[in-house]
This record gives C-alpha cells, structure tokens and sequence, in this order.
C-alpha cells in the first residue's frame, strides 16, 4: 500500500479499479498535401461544423455550469480567424489536419501568453482541435474510455467536454495530475458533485486495473488497499450519501451561530436548480453572460429583465449581483479592445467600468429597476477593487442610481491590507478567494504548471482572509465569501473562523458544507482558524486543521 497527495474537490470517497485516459492523437506528420486545396478546405470545413454542433448538443445536454463552457468550445470551432488562418495553411501547401494542428497550436500559444482567462481558453483550444483532427482521420476523438464496469478515471487532465459528460453510473471518481481547486476540472467536478482530487503527483504511475481509494476530503489516493480499507470506505461512502439526502436546513454551527449558505449562478435558468439545493440566497450573479456574446452593450431593459428573473426567484432572500467583471482578459469590444501584454493586471473589473461610466451606470439603472419590480434584497457589488477611493466611488455612484445596498468585492491583495477603511466605506465586502489567491501567490489560476500555489488554504491568503473578517466585525460590515474555497467544507469552517459572515459556492457543495458546519462551534472554528493560520503551506494548514478535528473527536 502506498499513498498519493493532491487536492480534494469537495469530500467524497469511493474505490474501485483505475482506467487511464487515452493518450492524445499523435501530431500530423508535416508533408505536402496531395489532394487539391478545394478539397482539404471543404473535409476541414465540415470538420469544423461537426465539432461545433457536437459540442453545442453536449452543452445542451449538460447544461448548469458545464454548458457555457461548452459553447464557449464551440463557438472557438468556428473561430473566422482561425478558419482563415487553417485556409491560408491549406493554400500554401498544408494538409486539412497539419493546417488544423498549426493553427490552433498558434492561437493556443498567444492565449497562454496573454494569461488568466484567455489562457483558461487556450486549454480549451487544444481538446478543439483533437476533436477536428480526429474527424478528419475518421477515428473516435480521445475521451474518456468505455467500459462495462465501474472505474476510477486517471488522466494527465480532462477537457471540459469530457467533464461536462462523464458517465456517473461508470465513473466512480476522477484523479488527473494537473490543475488546481479553480481549474476548470475542479469547478465542474465539483458543480457534478463527482469525487475527485486533482494535481495528484504520481498519477502517471497508476496503471489500468490497480484497485485505488480516492479519499477527497483527505486529498489522499490509497493506492492497493487492503481489504479493510475498502470496507472502511464504503461505510463512509454510505455515511456521505446519507448527509447529502438529509433534510434541508439554513447553515448554521453546532452552537447556533448562522451561517447562511448562498449559491454562485452565471445566469438566471440556475436558479431553480440552486433553490431545489437549499441555497437560502444568492452570494455572487455574474452578469457577463449578457454581455460576452454582444458587440454592444445590453440595453437597461435587456438587463432589467434577466435581473428581475433572477430576484423573483429568491422572494424575500438576499441576492448578491456582481457588475461586469471584464476587460482585457474578457475583451468586449465596446468596454477595451486595447490589446495588454499582462491582461490580468490590466483594465479589468471596476477599472473598465470607471473608464465606461455609461456602462456602469446603465447596468447599476437596470439593477435599482429590477429591484423594485421583486420583493428580494438586492446587494450589488464591484469587481476588482482595490482601495477606499475606488470603493466610495463605486457605492456613490451605485447610490445615485437607486441601488440601497452596495458593497466590494475583495480579491486584490491591496483591498485586503486597507481593510478598515473598506469596511467603514461600504455596506459589505465579498471575499473572492479564486482571484485573491492568484493574485497573492502570483500564479495564474489557469496555469497548470503553478497549480501547488493557487490554493486559498495558504496561510498567506487565510491572513488576508482574517484582515477582512476583523475589519468587517469592528465596523459592523458583513464580510461573505464567495470563490470556490467556500465550497471545500472543512476550509469553509476555517473561513467562518476568520469572520465570514456567509458562504457562498456552487450549488452541488451546499449539502456537504452545510453538514461540516453542524459539525464545529463557532469556538471550535475559531481554533481551526488559528491552526491554519499558523502554518507555513497549504499543505501544512489543511493538515493543521484536520489534526485538531482529530484530536478533539479522539
């Protein structure tokens, strides 16, 4: 027996046989074409059709988080500059698959230079492109192999795609050596509740048949266990089911304390989904799914519209509207199409929105209408803001225009070290760990190769975490949390330690983080909070952590 570390996406447990993913299709070789360009152009164009409807149909399929993504996949299948460029290739002498392979491996390597989001897409990119080749060659795309039992999945990472559509009768749980707790095999592991655990290093090693237990909530893969160890884990696979199906109840600890419990949506058809959940609010409404597809801005009434369905949905309940979070890393045309050689340190966020005031303004007039026509409490807040200036700014303005409720989000280190001034200018404060984290280690949170550093477990990030939380009780301000650390049930504990007032995640996490707060006093998340805090990695502060749940159920 011998055991393998990485980070747990959320905290299920199951065992079962491992089955690697397939290698990837081989390079196309770089020979002349001998067929006229007319006809490599015409097999690359329905290549490229196919792929994007199959894409768009799984997405249809999948729906809730994973169907943005998926046609967002598909939409880069029919890319005009990319179809452009694969065209000239074929002209020049290319064939249809090598014109397909240098172009997208082209765009793929100007997205990851440009980082952040943009990065984020040119993985994405690369499974497009498998796709295509593999439609030109007339064989399966590489994917998630078939079998007639169950298995664990091992892979170096697994494409949206093949995410978004796992079969959860046959895939008892995933294991891959890449990505971190953002990456986007954690985000929808975690919205498909599948038990997984990612940067797992020596996941290479795992070969086809060896019997494994994948343990998420420890971060640990027990590879060969013995016997009662597998009993062992079924009893708490049984134990975990039974958590999941128990009654609904708002979040609170073991004391009383209440936590609510809120659920993250991208647009307003998740809300039925998040409500059936027990999310008793909303913590984070991204509004970008109204603006991403446009050449120009949504109209007010555009926008009135999906934000009144929105707070209809939650009568009576709180509802934490995000403005735009875009920029030079989510680039619209109408907001800054001026190219950045670092786009996450750019004009993004509240920056765009200042310099665009009449987008602001336009969305902050739609919000205060929306809010009249629902009897929800609207908050609204600003992404990437990083002092009190910028935060008295946006809760004016936000004022002026009818808003009652206005507050920041904190995912700028700076924002976090001025904490006392933030949290006496505004009406709340939202704790962005996916962006404070990255910004904090200085590692891309797309970028599989600094996956160890983009975890909110850092005592780094915690005492930032613990800044907002102290600032927030001395001036009476709420201090939520709402990147995906708030979905990681033990790290959620941690979280209401350092002062969190609420907890805001995917939907799929709220059962098992609901559960793990039963569990603690508000003393006793106190005493996590210190332990991690005190510790020199992440690695180090989770062990802290579970060490003094051990020690006291002992």
């Amino acid at each position: 027996m011998r055991e393998l570390r990485g980070i747990g996406v959320g905290r299920g447990i199951a065992s079962g046989p491992v089955l690697r993913m397939p290698d990837p299709l081989p390079e196309p070789p770089a020979t002349p074409r001998t067929a006229d360009a007319d006809t490599e152009n015409a097999a690359v164009t329905e290549a490229l059709a196919a792929v994007a409807a199959e894409l768009a149909a799984k997405g249809a399929a999948a729906g809730g988080d994973a169907q943005g993504v998926l046609e967002a996949q598909a939409m880069m299948a029919q890319d005009p500059g990319l179809v452009e460029d694969v065209a000239s290739r074929i002209k020049n002498g290319s064939t249809g698959e090598r014109a397909v392979f240098d172009a997208f491996a082209a765009f793929q390597q100007l997205l990851t230079s440009m980082g952040g989001y943009m990065a984020e897409r040119a993985a994405d990119l690369g499974d497009v492109s498998q796709r295509i080749i593999a439609r030109l060659r007339g064989v399966p795309a590489p994917g998630v192999p078939t079998s007639d039992s169950p298995f664990v999945l091992v892979a170096h990472d697994l494409a949206p795609a093949d995410t978004a559509m796992l079969d959860l009768d046959k895939v008892l749980a995933l294991i891959t050596r890449d990505g971190g707790p953002t990456s986007h095999t954690a985000i929808l592991a975690r919205s498909k509740s599948i038990t997984a655990i990612v940067g797992v290093s020596g996941a290479d090693e795992l070969s086809d048949g060896t019997i494994v237990i994948v343990d998420a909530g420890a971060g640990l893969v027990t590879v060969e266990p013995t016997s009662a160890e597998i009993a062992s884990a079924e009893t708490r696979t049984a134990e975990l089911k039974a958590i999941v199906n128990a009654p609904i109840t708002d979040g609170a600890l073991a004391d009383g304390t209440r936590v609510p419990l809120l659920a993250n949506l991208g647009s307003p058809k998740d809300a039925a989904a998040a409500v059936e959940l027990g999310a008793e609010g909303v913590g984070l409404f991204r509004t970008e799914f109204l603006f991403l597809d446009s050449t120009t801005a949504p109209t007010i009434e555009q926008q009135q519209a999906d934000y009144t369905a929105v707070l209809q949905a939650f009568p009576g309940k709180k509802v934490v509207v995000r403005c735009l979070d875009a920029g030079a890393d989510k680039p619209l045309s109408f907001l800054n199409d001026a190219e950045e050689e670092n786009p996450a340190l750019g004009l993004r966020g509240l920056r765009a929105l200042r310099a665009n005031e009449q987008i602001l303004r336009d969305q902050l007039t739609a919000l205060a209408r929306a809010q009249e026509d629902s009897n929800a409490e609207l908050w609204v807040m600003a992404p990437m803001v990083s002092d009190v200036e910028e935060t008295e700014y946006f809760v004016a303005i936000a004022r002026e225009l009818g808003v009652k409720v206005a507050g920041v989000m904190a995912e700028i280190p700076a924002l976090a070290l001025m904490a006392d001034q933030v949290a006496a200018a505004s009406d709340f404060v939202s704790i962005g760990t996916n962006d404070l984290t990255q910004y904090t280690m200085a590692a891309d949170r797309m970028l599989g190769s600094v996956a160890a550093y983009q975890d909110a477990w850092h005592p780094a990030v915690l005492r930032l975490v613990k800044m907002l939380g102290d600032a927030g009780r001395a001036n009476n301000t709420p201090v939520g949390v709402c990147g995906e650390a708030a979905a990681d049930p033990l790290l959620a504990v941690v979280l209401v330690g350092l002062g969190a007032t609420s907890l805001s995640m995917t939907p799929a996490a709220l059962a098992d983080v609901r559960a793990e707060l039963l569990l603690h006093t508000r003393e006793e998340a106190a005493a996590l909070a210190e332990a991690a805090l005190g510790s020199r990695t992440a690695m180090d502060a989770r062990d802290a952590a579970r060490a003094v749940v051990s020690a006291r159920s002992h």
